[in-house]
């Protein structure tokens, strides 16, 4: 009898510690809590009522099945309102008086964005609480070297949706992280391809490169490994595509900015 009373004790102290915990979490967290939705998994508490505790899954249909109660639509609620929910239906019912409840999200399934492009594990991952888009992209492994630094992010506003595009570079370089935004359900992230230029002739390594910030052909000649000997700098051509996608060629200087796609052509010395 003494053991039961003990364990009984020991069960109330984990649970006020949870409870403490949990209340502590939502306060801290403001408004800020996920929604419940199908393929989540739940565990219930209720203070004083150890025999109570379930753990269920959100149906396809949005549903949970509680004891006593039956079947609870919990589908686009947050944790809290479930909770409130739960405990109306016990008192309303006469099944517990002015009862305690907590739920608690072991596995938000239905709370997943969709990371894509140039990452090294593309994939779809559980947004549990408050997730950056630093955050997310580090889950996903980080961008892989061919990535670039421009991230493109799709998301609906409940009516369409919208492109916004987080130039990362910058917003690292200048400190500022109010564009280090906050992922929501649904979202999909997309890293782009770095851009890149191409450059042959006279030059001791042609091919293609990944295309740096504000790089000159100076700068490109010297990726490409320099002229060769019989390479020259006058009469230097770059072949680029205008606004309307029609190719030109122009002649260029070794001081002029490389543009994404371009092509640098080194001509062969005559003397």
């Amino acid at each position: 009898m003494i053991n039961v009373m003990k364990k009984t004790q020991i069960l109330a102290i984990i649970f006020m510690a949870l409870w403490v915990i949990c209340i502590e979490n939502a306060a801290a967290g403001e408004t800020g809590e996920s929604v419940l939705g199908p393929g989540d998994a739940l565990r219930i508490f209720v203070y004083g009522h150890p025999d109570m505790t379930t753990e269920t899954k959100v149906s396809e249909t949005g549903k949970i099945t509680f004891p006593l109660v039956g079947e609870v639509i919990v589908d686009g609620l947050t944790p809290s309102e479930a909770e409130r929910k739960i405990a109306n239906l016990l008192e309303s019912r006469d099944i517990l008086r002015k009862p305690q409840v907590m739920v608690v999200a072991a596995s938000l399934q239905s709370q997943m964005v969709s990371v894509l492009g140039n990452v090294r594990n593309q994939g779809r991952y559980p947004i549990e609480g408050k997730r950056t888009l630093t955050e997310i992209l580090a889950m996903a492994g980080g961008v892989i070297p061919e990535g670039g630094e421009l991230i493109t992010l799709i998301r609906s506003d409940g009516r369409k949706f919208v492109k916004e595009v987080i130039d990362v570079l910058e917003m690292v370089r200048s400190g500022d992280l109010s564009r280090d935004i906050d992922i929501r359900s649904n979202d999909l992230i997309y890293v782009e391809r770095a851009h890149r230029f191409y450059i042959y002739g006279e030059v001791q390594r042609a091919g293609v490169y990944r295309l740096e910030r504000n790089m000159t052909v100076m700068q490109a000649l010297s990726v490409g490994g320099g002229l060769s000997l019989r390479g020259t700098e006058r009469g230097l051509r770059i072949q680029r595509r205008d606004v309307d996608g029609n190719l030109k060629e122009i002649t260029a200087k070794s001081g002029d900015l490389i543009q994404p796609d371009d092509v640098i052509y080194i001509k062969e010395s005559l003397f």
